[in-house]
């Protein structure tokens, strides 16, 4: 499986020290297996304020969308990273294996009880009720 992440938005905040500190961020992880399916996971992120650091820190005009993945990804780790990767699983294997409604024409269902062009429970002819 062929992981791939994406940035899709972010939230900052000013305090009296430092400008535009990010502490929230919005992203996607996709899978794509070895026959091109794909599947996704949205994820947020949140960072806490009081843990900027006035001495090591990047100005917002500075950040990369690599800088700003790696500290998602330093957090998406564990049990976490476990569950996103079976989400992105799960939805590949629903399109490489979908799982397909009947809703009429049951094997033991008698032809002659199938409604031409009807499904469902109401594909059997109710017998009338007639006064």
């Amino acid at each position: 499986m062929n992981y791939t992440w994406q940035l899709t938005s972010l939230k900052r905040k000013d305090t009296s020290d430092l400008q535009n500190i990010v502490v929230q961020t919005y992203w996607k992880k996709t899978g794509t297996d070895e026959n091109g399916n794909e599947g996704s996971f949205s994820g947020a992120t949140p960072f806490d304020l009081s843990s900027a650091d006035p001495t090591n820190f990047t100005s917002y005009e500075d950040l990369t969308e690599e800088m700003v993945l790696g500290w998602i990804q330093s957090v998406v780790v564990g049990d976490y990273e476990r569950h996103v990767n079976e989400k992105i699983a799960e939805q590949i294997e629903t399109i490489v294996s979908p799982v397909v409604s009947v809703t009429g024409g049951f094997p033991w269902q008698p032809e002659d009880e199938v409604t031409e062009g009807s499904s469902g429970p109401a594909a059997a002819v109710a017998p009338s009720a007639s006064t």
